[in-house]
C-alpha cells in the first residue's frame, strides 16, 4: 500500500487528529511549530472538532493540558528543547495528577551555547517525571505511536501522560511514505476516552488530591505511580498485538535488527538508528557478525527484554546522542545496571557518545564504532566514554579557535 508524503510534524499532527483530541493548548517552538500551524488550521476549518488555544508560554501550555485532562478531555500539545524546559515544573504535576495527555516533543539541543538542531538530552531529562517515553525512527511510527500512546496511557492501570519523541529537522522536517490509518479502525483501537475514576466534567467540577501530604501518604502515592508506569509494559504489549490485528504494523519496546546471529551489538535510539541500520548492513557486507538494537520504549524502562536482547553477545556498543556532564552517556548507564547481575551479560560495555547538536554521523565513526567494539570484546574490556569526533572537524575547530585569536589581537 502506497503511503502519502508528510513531514515527521504533519504526521504527528495527523496523530492526534485521527485520535479525536478534544483540547490543543499550544505554544510554537522550532523545530515543533509546524505541528500545531496543521492543528490550528484544521481546528479553524472544522475538520477537527477540537478547542485549540494559543497560551502564552509553555508553562501555561502545560498547566492547561493537565487541567483539561482531569475534566476528562482528551488532550494532545507538543513542544520541544527549551520549551520543555520551561514547562518542566508542571511534568511533575500532570504525571501526579494522573493525566494521561499526549505530548510530543521534537528534540533538539539545549542552550548554551545554542543550535536548532537535535539531540537528545532535552527529552532525557524528563525520563524521571513520570511520563511515560515513546521514541521514534520514522514518520509512519511518529503517527502510529501517538495512537498507541493514547492507549497505554489512557489504560486504567496506567492512567500517567506519555511523551512521543523525534528528532528536529532530520525527521521533524523529513518527507517519508506514510499509510494513513482508517479513521473507522482507529475508533476500534482508540474509543472514546471515559475515565471512570473522574467521572465528572469541568460544568460539574470536583477537587482532586493535590495537597501538602507527610512523608508516609507522599511515599504511597509516589510508589504508586511507578507500579503504574511499570504496568505500562503489559499495556503496550496488549496494544502492540491489537495494532498490528488491525493495521498491520508491529512495534514493541524494542526493536532488534540483524540480532539473530550477531557478536557484537549496537545500541541507538530515534532517527539515527537508521544510519546505523545501514552501518550495520556495510559491516556484514565485510563479514562483520554486528546487529543493532533500537530502544523504541525509555519509560518503563524495557529491562527485560534489553536483557534478553543483549545477553550472551560478545560486545555491546552504546551510541547515546546526549551528554551528562560529569557522567558521560545516559542510556549506557542504564544499560550497565540492568545488564550488571546477568550470568550471560556481554563481556564488555563500550560507550559513544555522538551526533550531539546534529552532528552528523558518518560511515567511517560507525567502522570505528565496530572495531573498537569487536577489540573490546576479544580483550573482556569496556571503552569509553569515547566522543566521536573526526579529524577533520578537530581541524576546523583549530581554525576557528585560532581566527578568534587573531581577531581579538
Amino acid at each position: 500500500m502506497a503511503g502519502e508524503m508528510m513531514t515527521g510534524n504533519l504526521a504527528a499532527a495527523w496523530g492526534a487528529r485521527l485520535a479525536d483530541v478534544d483540547y490543543i493548548p499550544a505554544f510554537p517552538i522550532t523545530p515543533q511549530t509546524e505541528i500545531v500551524e496543521a492543528l490550528a488550521k484544521w481546528c479553524e476549518s472544522g475538520a477537527m472538532a477540537a478547542r485549540f488555544v494559543t497560551m502564552d508560554s509553555e508553562h501555561s501550555m502545560m498547566t492547561a493540558a493537565g487541567a483539561a485532562e482531569v475534566t476528562g478531555a482528551r488532550v494532545f500539545t507538543a513542544t520541544s528543547s527549551q520549551g520543555l524546559l520551561y514547562a518542566f515544573e508542571v511534568l511533575y504535576s500532570v504525571s501526579g495528577w494522573r493525566a494521561p495527555l499526549v505530548l510530543v516533543n521534537v528534540s533538539r539541543a539545549l542552550a548554551a551555547p545554542i543550535t536548532l538542531e537535535p539531540d537528545h538530552n532535552d527529552v532525557l531529562a524528563a525520563r524521571d517525571s513520570g511520563f511515560l517515553q515513546i521514541h521514534a525512527e520514522t514518520c509512519q511510527e511518529v503517527l502510529d505511536s501517538i495512537l498507541m500512546a493514547y492507549r497505554i496511557a489512557e489504560d486504567e492501570r496506567v492512567m500517567l501522560p506519555a511523551i512521543v519523541n523525534l528528532d528536529g529537522f532530520y525527521l521533524s522536517f523529513t518527507r517519508e511514505p506514510v499509510i494513513m490509518p482508517d479513521p473507522e479502525r482507529v475508533k476500534l483501537f482508540l474509543p472514546p476516552f471515559h475515565p471512570a475514576h473522574l467521572g465528572f466534567t469541568a460544568s460539574a467540577p470536583h477537587a482532586l488530591g493535590v495537597a501538602v501530604l507527610g512523608g508516609v501518604p507522599y511515599t504511597y502515592f509516589r510508589h504508586q505511580m511507578h507500579l503504574a508506569a511499570m504496568n505500562a509494559l503489559e499495556v503496550h504489549r496488549e496494544a502492540a498485538a491489537a495494532f498490528e490485528r488491525l493495521f498491520g504494523r508491529r512495534y514493541d519496546v524494542i526493536e532488534g535488527y540483524r540480532l539473530d546471529d550477531a557478536e557484537d551489538v549496537l545500541v541507538m535510539t530515534n532517527a539515527f538508528a537508521s544510519k546505523g541500520k545501514a552501518a550495520v548492513d556495510a559491516a556484514r557486507a565485510q563479514g562483520r557478525r554486528v546487529g543493532l538494537l533500537r530502544l523504541r520504549v525509555i519509560r518503563p524502562w524495557p529491562a527485560d527484554a534489553i536483557r534478553q536482547a543483549l545477553q550472551g553477545r560478545r560486545a555491546v556498543a552504546i551510541l547515546d546522542q546526549n551528554l551528562a556532564p560529569g557522567q558521560g552517556g545516559i542510556l549506557f548507564q542504564e544499560i550497565a545496571a540492568c545488564l550488571y547481575h546477568e550470568a550471560l551479560r556481554p563481556r564488555a560495555l563500550c560507550s559513544f557518545i555522538g551526533g550531539l547538536g546534529g552532528k552528523n554521523l558518518s560511515e567511517g565513526e560507525f567502522r570505528a564504532i565496530f572495531e573498537q567494539t569487536a577489540q573490546a570484546g576479544v580483550q573482556g574490556k569496556g571503552i569509553g566514554p569515547v566522543l566521536l569526533y573526526t579529524e577533520a572537524e578537530h581541524r576546523e575547530m583549530v581554525q576557528l579557535q585560532v581566527l578568534a585569536g587573531a581577531l581579538k589581537s
